[in-house]
């Protein structure tokens, strides 16, 4: 066996090894999960109503939002709290027709009563951060709830969620699960809702009930003003001020609560170009906040188990270099071992990959058991959802090498049509983003894996062939959707530099 030769089966096993740990970690999030099921808040009996009403501010952030900004200002002026006690906050940065839309709506609900007040900066230094940011400064609340433009958040949320702080003084966000309006709209929304299930269901619900910290995930949630303000506020240096502050936070001494039965129906992207970019933004942001606070909280004096959970949640998108890099080796690492004979290696890899991907199908069956009645008839849906996971990695390792090397990229928020059901047309709409050359990178990676496929038929490898084909189809679909999509889109959405 030659050097090269040698080096491409260390490095291969390495990475899978790697991989295959991470793959353990969802089981034992499911075990923390399980484990505490009696912790769960809102399972039990539930807080007793306040005494005394505190003033809320509720904050909107919107950025050319026209389809379902007017939508999301009647929901939340719909929300069953004493008007005298509640102010409402449009923070709107657009540039295009949602000004007037949000404005209008605005004058309207302030005819009716309410105190709501439309504010707008033409500087947009920090985004979404530096809104919430410039709002705080004036509002009048003690407590702080925040809902993003594709959220209709439900009438009786702040009456479910504000009788939890006062359980405890330290207590400073409560965190609402997120539902899903247009998760039958397609094979895309449908994967993104189990993606979503499993992370609030299992991570938050896990990592709450265990003690471990977990975020505020940008909207649906109420925090208590202190908590900000004591944590550093909102600091726009990351693409994540959610996941930043929500560490921030809990590394001072405040404690979060997840509700798992108080539910925020939300919009899912219905383009694949939308999914990826919002994808990328999470992904560099929290390989950033890793960056940036990961050392402070191994040095702190948090448990060892809160440590750990802390690193394997902020390190977890390293793993999308892995899976790139994994991609590349596996054509070479069976070619070596063939034509050597090696077929008994299939005896270490395979045990490895299904470490890896059976603890996904593990995580996701329970948390789509743990929701619906008919989970069984939703698990015909898990090997699109592992395709398309495994699809992401070259979107997202394009995000984890700009976070690493401190790259400024372009800013998109993800685009919201108004799609709340099937037959509803999200074509000829604007805001559509531009594919650019990732799509053509992720069609040659699903080439390249059906030319590995028919090596593995030829070659009557046939223990390999379910995970290739799940490396196959991934590149192939999120490429040819993203292609095909753009084709059928106006690209008429021009991205910002971050600043």
């Amino acid at each position: 066996m030659t050097l090269s030769e040698t080096l491409i089966l260390v490095l291969y096993f390495f990475v899978l090894s790697i991989l295959a740990i991470y793959g353990w970690h969802r089981y034992y999030l499911v075990y923390l999960y399980m484990k505490n099921r009696d912790k769960a808040a809102g399972r039990g009996l539930p807080p007793p109503p306040l005494r005394e009403l505190p003033p809320v501010t509720i904050q909107l952030p919107i950025y050319n939002e026209m389809y379902v900004a007017d939508r999301l200002i009647d929901a939340v002026c719909e929300m069953a709290y004493p008007r005298e006690l509640l102010e409402i906050q449009v923070l709107d940065d657009s540039t295009d027709e949602t000004r007037e839309i949000a404005e209008l709506a605005v004058r309207r609900h302030a005819a009716r009563g309410f105190n709501i007040q439309y504010l707008h900066r033409v500087d947009r230094t920090g985004f979404k951060a530096g809104a919430l940011e410039a709002g705080l400064k004036v509002a009048k609340g003690t407590f702080i709830a925040i809902f993003d433009a594709d959220f209709i958040p439900p009438a009786d949320f702040l009456a479910r969620t504000l009788p939890y702080f006062a359980t405890h003084d330290k207590i400073g966000m409560v965190q609402a699960r997120w539902g899903h309006i247009n998760q039958d709209y397609s094979l895309l929304t449908k994967i993104q809702s189990i993606l979503l299930d499993a992370h609030f269901v299992l991570e938050h619900g896990g990592r709450n009930r265990s003690g471990c910290f977990f975020n505020f995930n940008g909207t649906a949630g109420v925090w208590r003003r202190e908590a900000i303000d004591t944590a550093g506020g909102w600091q726009h240096d990351t693409l994540t001020e959610d996941l930043d502050l929500s560490y921030r936070a809990q590394l001072i001494g405040w404690r979060f609560v997840f509700l798992p039965d108080l539910v925020s129906p939300a919009e899912v992207p219905v383009e694949m170009t939308s999914f990826k970019s919002q994808q990328h933004r999470w992904a560099k942001g929290s390989i950033q906040t890793c960056l940036k606070l990961l050392p402070r909280i191994l040095r702190s004096n948090q448990p060892l188990s809160v440590k750990a959970e802390a690193f394997f949640h902020l390190s977890a998108n390293f793993n999308y270099l892995l899976m790139s890099l994994l991609s590349v080796l596996m054509f070479p690492a069976m070619w070596v071992r063939y034509n050597m004979g090696w077929t008994e290696m299939l005896l270490i890899d395979v045990p490895l990959f299904a470490a890896a991907t059976l603890s996904v199908c593990n995580f996701y069956i329970v948390s789509q058991r743990e929701l619906y009645p008919d989970w069984r008839s939703r698990l015909k849906y898990l090997p699109f959802l592992m395709s398309i996971g495994i699809g992401l990695c070259v979107n997202n390792t394009r995000a984890v090498l700009e976070a690493m090397f401190g790259k400024q990229s372009e800013f998109t928020r993800t685009p919201k049509y108004g799609i709340e059901r099937e037959g509803d047309e999200w074509v000829g709409k604007k805001y559509h983003q531009s594919v650019g050359l990732q799509p053509i990178i992720e069609l040659g990676l699903g080439l390249y894996f059906t030319g590995t496929v028919f090596y593995a038929l030829i070659n009557q490898i046939y223990g390999t062939l379910p995970f290739l084909m799940l490396f196959q189809i991934g590149f192939l679909y999120t490429g040819l959707l993203s292609i095909l999509q753009q084709v059928t889109g106006e690209d008429e959405m021009q991205p910002e530099v971050a600043k």
